[in-house]
């Protein structure tokens, strides 16, 4: 098994080349229509989920970009936030803040990153 140089996934990642991305891309699809409720419920119990398990940036990034996609305003996300940190706690809120920013400036930094040209001899 050949290891990737980190550069050298995230060139990739940034041209496309996110098999990985793509399947849980596919598997989050598949999950919203199965769950019967509408885009908008699914997209904030889902943000509620993550903040609850203290999941990853790209997981964030994930959720925001469909919600994004589906119309779902900013402060709809912020009042479920409000709404479950006297459940979750106050210090897991705000590390879901701090991950939410982590993946949003992930990806523009990515998005920014020139994709080195493959050279073909």
């Amino acid at each position: 098994m050949t290891q990737t140089a980190p550069d050298s996934a995230l060139s990739r990642i940034a041209a496309g080349d996110a098999p990985v991305l793509e399947t849980l891309l596919e598997m989050n699809l598949d999950a919203a229509e199965r769950s019967g409720l509408d885009t908008e419920t699914y997209l904030l119990v889902r943000l509620a989920a993550l903040v609850a398990m203290d999941a990853a940036p790209v997981s964030y990034l994930i959720t925001f970009g469909a919600a994004a996609d589906s119309g779902l305003t900013v402060e709809k996300m912020q009042s479920v936030l409000v709404a479950i940190a006297p459940v979750v706690g106050s210090a897991r809120v705000t590390a879901a803040a701090g991950a939410i920013m982590r993946g949003i400036l992930g990806a523009e930094a990515l998005a920014d990153t020139a994709v080195p040209q493959q050279r073909t001899s």
